[in-house]
């Protein structure tokens, strides 16, 4: 199993060189899949009927969503976690603190350490195109497999030695531009 994403060649309308060709990236773009198929996966995988499955996750969904507006973070099993938070702008002063300070309402996941190591571990294959949509060339992925972390910034492996590189905890929590802040609650 592999991410497959495109580069194509494009002339760039904006930027520091506008009017130049480079090859853009983005993800080869995928079928969305619906939940009938997902519950009947697994069905396939657990021997439980699709139907009680579904029963079963529509009531987590139930319990999730109530327990996160309430303010907790909440463990999705063999996924990570979840909770609401918000993006606001800081201020100096109490009498300015006031609800018009939140720009936007946020849904934080953090993935588990097993599905983090998933995505490390699977390979990426990139298609070289041109402006037209030929194929160029194909290539696969040699790299790091360096994960970004919403809540801790990026994650480097494990050094080829074995020991870590990496930020182990901390870190930011999703950066804000200017005077606005990640404040979150």
């Amino acid at each position: 199993m592999a991410i497959r994403i495109i580069a194509q060649r494009r002339v760039l309308k904006i930027g520091k060189n506008p009017g130049v060709k480079k090859f853009v990236m983005r993800p080869e773009l995928y079928t969305s899949l619906t939940e009938k198929k997902v519950f009947s996966e697994a069905a396939t995988h657990s021997g439980i009927s699709a139907g009680v499955i579904k029963a079963a996750w529509d009531a987590a969904g139930e319990v999730i969503r109530t327990w996160a507006t309430e303010g907790h973070s909440v463990p999705l099993p063999g996924l990570g976690t979840m909770r609401f938070s918000v993006r606001s702008k800081a201020v100096a002063e109490l009498e300015d603190v006031k609800t018009s300070l939140i720009s936007t309402r946020r849904i934080v996941f953090t993935p588990s350490v097993d599905v983090k190591d998933e995505l490390k571990n699977t390979s990426i294959q990139i298609t070289c195109l041109d402006e037209d949509g030929n194929v160029l060339k194909r290539v696969t992925s040699g790299d790091s497999g360096d994960i970004e972390d919403n809540e801790n910034g990026l994650t480097p492996s494990p050094s080829p030695t074995g020991e870590g590189s990496g930020n182990s905890g901390g870190g930011n929590s999703g950066g804000g531009n200017g005077d606005e802040e990640p404040n979150e609650n």
